[in-house]
């Protein structure tokens, strides 16, 4: 991961999701991408949670967006770790949220997404 600047990353990435443009957003992402989350839980019946492929991902968020048309993120703080990045973010619901993602030449190739309990 030695030529990904992790801020560059996530400041592309926030602009992306804060545009609803999923296609810039997973520009960032392999085609074999597994991501994980307790939102596709609710939003994909059947899926567990888990999203396999980047044709899946662009489908999940998609509809995701479709329900959620006031998304916007807020960059809290962006953490780097060995072919890895975890960037932490506040939603337009006021919730904390990190993505840890995982890299491999330059692409995620994992991610999940871990959410603060609503108090």
């Amino acid at each position: 991961m030695s030529t990904l600047d992790p801020q560059e990353f996530s400041t592309q990435w926030l602009t992306a999701w804060n545009a609803h443009d999923v296609e810039a957003v997973l520009a960032h992402f392999a085609d074999d991408v597994v991501f994980s989350s307790p939102v596709a839980t609710r939003v994909i019946p059947g899926s567990r949670g888990v999203i396999r492929g980047k044709d899946a991902l662009r489908g999940y968020w998609t509809h995701a967006l479709g329900l959620v048309p006031d998304l916007r993120f807020e960059l809290l703080g962006v953490y780097t770790g060995v072919g890895s990045i975890v960037i932490n973010y506040r939603n337009q619901r006021g919730h904390a949220v990190a993505e840890v993602l995982r890299f491999r030449d330059g692409l995620v190739i994992w991610g999940c997404g871990a959410y603060a309990p609503n108090r």
